[in-house]
C-alpha cells in the first residue's frame, strides 16, 4: 500500500484537475487511517466547497480548525465557505481570525521568543525583495526611428 503522502498527492492531483468527488473519496481514505491529517482535512473541505456543498465544507473546515486553531488558511477557508453559504457575519469573524493568525505568524512581541516556530526570527530578518531596476540604457528601438508626426499623408 502506498504511503499517506503518496495518497495525499494523488488526491490533490484529482482536486487540481477538477475531479472533486474522486478527491473526496481519497481524502476520506487518508482520514480513515489518520483522522488528524490536517492537509487531507483541508483538502476534503475545499473539495466539498468546490462541489457547492458549503455545509459539509464548513463542518470539515471546523474539524481542521480543531487540529490547528491558529492556522491562517483554516480561517481564510472558513471565511470563504461562510460567505458563499450566505452567513456574512460569521465569514467576517473568520476573516478577522485569519488576519490575526497572519499577524501572529509574522510578528513576535519585542523580546519574546517566537511561539513554536524556531525559524520565524530568521524569516523576519531576511532582507526585503529589491524593486526591479530598469537598465540605464535601452537597446535601439527600430520601431521608433522613423517617427514623424502624421499630417495628412496618404
Amino acid at each position: 500500500m502506498s504511503s499517506l503522502q503518496d495518497q495525499f498527492d494523488d488526491a490533490m492531483f484529482d482536486y487540481s484537475t477538477g475531479e472533486y468527488a474522486v478527491a473526496i473519496s481519497k481524502f476520506q481514505a487518508i482520514l480513515a487511517e489518520d483522522p488528524d491529517h490536517f492537509d487531507a482535512r483541508l483538502g476534503l473541505a475545499m473539495s466539498h466547497y468546490r462541489l457547492g456543498d458549503y455545509a459539509t465544507a464548513i463542518a470539515e473546515g471546523h474539524r481542521a480548525e480543531k487540529l490547528k486553531p491558529n492556522e491562517q488558511l483554516v480561517h481564510t477557508n472558513l471565511s470563504l465557505f461562510y460567505m458563499k453559504s450566505g452567513d456574512k457575519q460569521t465569514a467576517e469573524k473568520h476573516g478577522l481570525q485569519a488576519r490575526i493568525a497572519s499577524w501572529k505568524g509574522n510578528m513576535a512581541a519585542p523580546g519574546a521568543q517566537p511561539a513554536a516556530e524556531e525559524d520565524s526570527e530568521l524569516r523576519m530578518a531576511q532582507p526585503k525583495a529589491q524593486a526591479f531596476k530598469l537598465p540605464e540604457k535601452f537597446p535601439d528601438m527600430p520601431w521608433k526611428k522613423n517617427t514623424r508626426p502624421s499630417g495628412g499623408e496618404h
